[in-house]
């Protein structure tokens, strides 16, 4: 029985890296995909450039942050669940005024029209 259990914990800690990569590959490629639009709309000199690459950042790390969650599932030491709360932390405060900058960016685009 215990091999049992050891198999399949094996098995979800297998889960959990691979899902683990998936989300974070998610999140690069938001980054990347909204990183040649914002290129390709300043090189227009588009007035949304900085409200699109705000909500490119933001989609980003709610994916980045979301595999951090995902990763709390198999921590085995405290040390490591520390480290894994300061960067859900930190991106979660990041994520705050990545959506500060979006609501002030959507107002001012608003007075401008």
């Amino acid at each position: 029985m215990e091999s049992i259990l050891e198999n399949i914990e094996l098995w979800l800690m297998y889960v959990v890296e691979i899902c683990t990569v998936i989300l974070e590959m998610f999140g690069v490629i938001v980054l990347v995909v909204t990183a040649i639009k914002c290129f390709i709309q300043w090189i227009k000199h588009d007035a949304t450039l900085r409200l699109e690459l705000a909500q490119g950042i933001a989609l980003s790390l709610e994916f980045k942050m979301g595999s951090e969650v995902l990763r709390t599932v198999v921590v085995r030491e405290w040390s490591e669940l520390g480290i894994l709360g300061a960067v859900i932390l930190l991106r979660g405060l990041l994520t705050f005024l990545i959506h500060w900058e979006i609501k002030h960016e959507e107002e001012a685009l608003k007075e401008k029209e």
